[in-house]
């Protein structure tokens, strides 16, 4: 019942992409699913045995994904040109991006958003290790990959080949790795 309430909201979000199925939306919106189920199957164990490896690990990943989203948005919202209008309905306010953004952390990684989601899964996922957990966090970060991927065309699309040139010099998801 909990995974039903809160994918209620995550359906609203969604909307207009949800059957736009070469919008990054639609896979990300099955990525969100897969953290929400993972949240559902592990919310019981967030607070228990705090000093253990498994949690301090998972606590460091959430901080992670939570600085990721923090920077990420701020610079897009920054980036935003009120004169200039991105008309793409399919993207959210904060990513009609009228220019490109290379600094800050978008310097080192294209997508920390999506990166953001990918440490918030594996976060959640440490907090109860288990098989079931780990094929959903598997999903998901192949999701929030092909997620960036469907992104990325879209930028290639609006800001040309100026946004390849920014794919060959930076990493998608973490600094000078991967």
């Amino acid at each position: 019942m909990l995974f039903v309430i809160l994918s209620i909201p995550l359906i609203i979000i969604s909307r207009r992409t949800l059957f736009d199925f070469r919008s990054h939306g639609f896979t990300r919106f099955f990525s969100w699913e897969c953290i929400n189920a993972l949240f559902v199957l592990n919310y019981e164990q967030w607070f228990k045995d705090p000093f253990s490896a498994t949690q301090v690990i998972s606590w460091l990943l959430l901080s992670i994904s939570l600085y990721l989203v923090t920077a990420g948005t701020v610079l897009l919202r920054k980036a935003r040109k009120q004169d200039t209008v991105r008309a793409d309905e399919r993207l959210f306010r904060f990513e009609r991006t009228t220019e490109m953004v290379t600094t800050g952390i978008y310097k080192y990684i294209r997508h920390p958003l999506y990166s953001s989601l990918l440490f918030l899964s594996w976060g959640i996922w440490f907090k109860q290790p288990g098989v079931t957990t780990v094929i959903i966090a598997i999903i998901s970060s192949i999701l929030l990959y092909l997620t960036s991927k469907a992104d990325e065309d879209e930028c290639v699309s609006f800001f040309g080949e100026k946004y390849s040139d920014y794919i060959s010099r930076t990493k998608m998801f973490i600094p000078f790795i991967f």
